[in-house]
């Protein structure tokens, strides 16, 4: 039977090479530290993550007008029913998949009650108006014309690994 001190040598592989040397006593071990080499450390604000896997500045962002447009179309035709909310799912928070979860059941309800059928809206979009609080952060407002009235959607981006996701949208 091996003592546990032959048996740490055993597992070792550079003493599994010299079987003839004599077992190592733990008063004589000697440990060879090798330091990392030092790292240059970025602000996380200045580089993100782009779709394809290359890093780019905060500033090179791809502009969210297109985006936001979408986003105040997409989010208008779910809330009319037309549209699946999880169409939006990759685009925008838990948090405002929940809310907009919550403002879709209401008006299904209501179309329930009323015997109304879901109906594409007929709309016209506005300019966004985007302002530029922080770094990769875009508040906008967007405007939604409808024959009856007119709507205005405030969503809040902000870039999550590179890519612009809504944490806040409110129809209003």
């Amino acid at each position: 039977m091996s003592t546990p001190l032959e048996l740490d040598r055993s597992l070792h592989p550079a003493t599994q090479a010299s079987a003839t040397t004599a077992p190592i006593k733990s008063t004589q071990r000697r440990f060879r530290h090798v330091t990392p080499p030092p790292r240059t450390v970025e602000e996380p604000s200045q580089h993100v993550l782009d779709f394809d896997g290359r890093v780019r500045r905060s500033g090179e962002l791809v502009d969210p007008t297109p985006l936001l447009v979408n986003l105040a179309r997409c989010v208008t035709e779910v809330i009319a029913g037309v549209r699946s909310l999880d169409q939006l799912a990759r685009w925008v928070s838990d948090d405002v998949y929940l809310t907009l979860l919550r403002r879709v059941t209401i008006a299904a309800r209501s179309r329930a009650i009323t015997g109304g059928q879901a109906r594409r809206p007929r709309i016209t979009i506005g300019d966004p108006r985007v302002t530029h609080p922080a770094g990769g952060v875009v508040e906008a407002v967007v405007m939604v014309h409808q024959p009856a009235r007119s709507r205005a959607v405030a969503i809040r981006l902000e870039t999550v690994h590179g890519r612009w996701r809504a944490s806040v949208i409110t129809v209003l």
